[in-house]
């Protein structure tokens, strides 16, 4: 395939540039996923979109691509698959995504994790997993086998989708992300048996979000994630808002003012006293954060419905 003409409409930066219309997005997005496009090229589509960033109709291209390469996860009977991404890990707080995976595993929803790590300033929501006696499967047949022992499976994307593995690894080398970091957080290994949670990080993406949520059907949660994962921040409830089949709701508003430390809550990124976190508050030694427990309360909902 030639590139250049694609690199030409969508290279001429934020004011200038053209955005592909859907088919031409699946069959360039597939192309990348499939690593048949070459090196240069390959920078330059990157780098391009990154500039001018997504349209709507590219997104629902690039997940058309997506979605034809993704193997699919079997769902026990019953609730919807809550899908949780993990692409950040911990910072400066504590990571609580697998908190609210194992809330919603005991209310009997079942709970797929998948995502990567390759960020040395963070700690791997994979170690913190692991010391949760959370260990990822090696395939899709292997997911569903933790989905129905457990309700709840792991599985890395390198796994899942090598081919948008391959895309986040560039990151490393180009120093910025791209809209595989976008695409990545859309994944769906059990369409029509799942419900996505949707965490961005920018608040342009929202918008984007909502727009791309609602046209591309399904039941799904959106928020503003803690540190880029997917679980809603303690300090500060973002504004929670939930999809089913193209009409969006919102669960729960977003509440105003700052995010200060909380006292009871310590900030504890590191991997053993993270556990021990997560561990107390299933217990019941220490309270789950309002706004994690509201969101599980949301999700549960949407998986039942």
């Amino acid at each position: 395939m030639n590139y250049a003409p694609i690199i030409k409409e969508i290279g001429r930066g934020a004011k200038g540039a053209r955005p592909l219309d859907v088919a031409q997005a699946e069959v360039l997005f597939g192309d990348m996923l499939d690593g048949t496009v070459p090196e240069l090229e390959l920078g330059a589509i990157v780098m391009a979109l990154r500039i001018k960033s997504e349209s709507a109709d590219e997104l629902l291209g690039f997940k058309r691509a997506m979605d034809a390469r993704t193997p699919q996860v079997e769902v026990p009977p019953g609730a919807r698959c809550v899908v949780l991404p993990t692409y950040n890990g911990a910072r400066r707080q504590a990571n609580l995504m697998p908190l609210l995976a194992l809330l919603l595993a005991r209310e009997g929803v079942p709970v797929l994790i998948h995502g990567r790590h390759d960020f040395e300033s963070r700690t791997s929501p994979f170690e913190l997993l692991a010391a949760l006696d959370i260990q990822p499967a090696a395939d899709a047949p292997g997911a569903a086998a933790q989905l129905a022992r457990s309700g709840l499976a792991c599985v890395q994307l390198d796994t899942l989708l090598p081919g948008l593995d391959r895309l986040l690894a560039l990151r490393l080398r180009m120093g910025v992300r791209g809209s595989a970091h976008t695409m990545a957080k859309l994944i769906d290994p059990c369409r029509g048996h799942s419900v996505r949670v949707v965490a961005v990080t920018h608040p342009e993406y929202l918008e984007r979000m909502h727009h791309f949520l609602c046209a591309d059907g399904g039941r799904a949660m959106l928020l503003r994630g803690t540190e880029g994962e997917s679980f809603a921040n303690p300090r500060r409830r973002p504004e929670m808002k939930v999809f089913d089949d193209g009409t969006a709701r919102i669960a729960w508003a977003g509440e105003e003012g700052g995010a200060p430390p909380l006292a009871e809550l310590p900030d504890c990124p590191e991997v053993e006293a993270n556990a021990t976190l997560i561990r107390e508050m299933l217990a019941g030694d220490r309270a789950v954060p309002r706004p994690v427990r509201e969101q599980a309360d949301a999700l549960v909902a949407l998986a039942r419905a």
